[in-house]
């Protein structure tokens, strides 16, 4: 019987060597028929960490490797184009920082020499 393969999305990738996948999928309800979209979550084994949060990967059934994972990683389809504005911010207020403070230290030198 030949193993699965899925494609998914990262939800996690906080633990080392580890990624939760979730796989988006849709079913009918059995009584009112109407669409219900569903998930299936899959703890993928990835050995190099070459996956991060919300790229859309490739996996694939494997013999067990530890309690939850049961997958692993075949290859990255595409790279997450979000963007951490968090990280953004940091950075544009550290150089921020650095300009101010480079600003005064100017103005001191100038005040020193007169």
């Amino acid at each position: 019987m030949p193993k699965r393969v899925e494609v998914g999305v990262v939800m996690s990738d906080k633990s080392a060597k580890t990624r939760r996948v979730e796989i988006p999928r849709q079913v009918r309800h059995p009584k009112y028929g109407k669409i219900l979209h569903r998930k299936t979550v899959c703890h993928v084994h990835d050995e190099n960490n070459e996956s991060h949060q919300g790229d859309t990967v490739e996996i694939r059934e494997c013999p067990p490797r530890s309690r939850s994972k049961r997958w692993e990683l075949v290859r990255v389809v595409a790279r997450s184009r979000a963007v951490d504005i968090a990280a953004m911010r940091a950075a544009a207020r550290a150089s921020e920082k650095a300009e101010t403070k480079g600003g005064e230290k100017a103005e001191l030198e100038e005040g020193a020499g007169a």
